[in-house]
């Protein structure tokens, strides 16, 4: 069984490829990843939201994998960003990685992390029946 999605009539569209609801089917093995931030295993931060977020989402995908997951099995996606104008740009790489159904979703906007540098934070939930 497949996760259902909703939309109600009643809740205005989403703003993005996300859905308002997800329901879980029982039995489902649930992944929950801490945020992940915009550097490499080589240490090297990207200077723009892209780069970073890239980065954020194939480290999760790294993840999903070890547990047997893929971004299909995503569920629920939290963002965070340091600035308004880089919505566009996260969202962007957000809606390459993610696969149908579409992820519920959050983004927000914080004052920063723990170094300057740091532009974008990703966190997920996944949930699969093995």
């Amino acid at each position: 069984m497949e996760s259902k999605t909703f939309n109600p009539p009643s809740v205005r569209k989403p703003f993005g490829a996300y859905n308002h609801g997800l329901l879980v089917p029982p039995g489902a093995s649930l992944l929950v990843t801490s945020g992940q931030l915009g550097i490499g295993v080589d240490e090297k931060i990207p200077p723009d939201v892209t780069s970073q977020a890239e980065l954020c989402f194939k480290a999760i995908g790294a993840i999903l994998e070890e547990a047997g997951m893929t971004y299909a099995d995503v569920i629920r996606i939290s963002g965070f960003v340091t600035s308004r104008e880089d919505f566009p740009a996260y969202m962007a790489v957000r809606d390459r990685f993610t696969l149908n159904p579409k992820p519920v979703s959050t983004l927000i906007i914080v004052g920063g992390f723990t170094r300057a540098e740091f532009l974008v934070e990703v966190e997920v939930t996944a949930a699969k029946v093995f």
